[in-house]
């Protein structure tokens, strides 16, 4: 991924904030020699209190996946996550001594890719644990049974899963929201942003006047 300068996470924070609420992305496992890489979509819960530094990530994905061989293989993988992203259209982007039909036509988006080395979890308890962790994240109101080993309602259904505990050891962080335009342009595109209101222009219109104020 090309991260231009105006591009680039200002801080950590930006992205760790980011990431705490966008938790669903794509794992790329190498797969063994000769087989072709493992993409997997999940749901995924990241604490940046925890590991080296950098936070880590703990997911859990059914028995039968064949990704689990691929990560047996090889635990150095890459969790990729990318949203907020909108089309902006050419006129949007010209500068105001340029025609708008030349001006050129772009993608916003956030993108935050963190390599890790994966740690399988098998042990029940274990895995009870990194259950919890995960349903506190995405349900902190509660309403579900806490997961224990070996107890009702869903002990016995921990075999059928095995656990991931992601170490981040590296990120990669990019907010493509016009950083290099003048102030201008970016409050013309976020007026059209505005305007427009289709899937995504809200939240892509935040990033560009967050970035801005920054």
């Amino acid at each position: 991924m090309l991260i231009h300068p105006w591009d680039a996470a200002r801080d950590d924070a930006e992205w760790q904030q980011w990431l705490a609420v966008h938790d669903f992305g794509q794992l790329a496992v190498n797969g063994p020699a000769g087989e072709p890489p493992f993409v997997q979509p999940l749901h995924f819960a990241y604490d940046p209190g925890l590991g080296l530094g950098l936070g880590e990530v703990v997911t859990h994905l059914a028995r039968p996946n064949p990704l689990w061989d691929a990560v047996e293989a090889n635990s150095e993988v890459v969790l990729s996550v990318v949203d907020d992203y909108a089309f902006v259209p050419g006129p949007w982007q010209a500068d105001p001594d340029v025609p708008p039909e030349c001006g050129v036509p772009t993608s916003f988006y956030a993108a935050v890719q963190l390599r890790c080395r994966a740690h399988l979890v098998d042990d029940p308890a274990e895995k009870a644990a990194l259950l919890n962790r995960q349903v506190g994240h995405f349900q902190p109101e509660g309403g579900t049974a806490e997961v224990a080993a070996g107890e009702v309602p869903f002990g016995r259904q921990l075999s059928g899963i095995r656990g991931l505990r992601l170490e981040v050891t590296g990120v990669r962080a990019k907010f493509k929201y016009a950083g290099k335009r003048t102030l201008e342009v970016q409050d013309r595109i976020a007026g059209k942003l505005a305007d427009r209101d289709a899937p995504g222009d809200a939240a892509a219109r935040e990033h560009l006047l967050r970035r801005q104020r920054a």
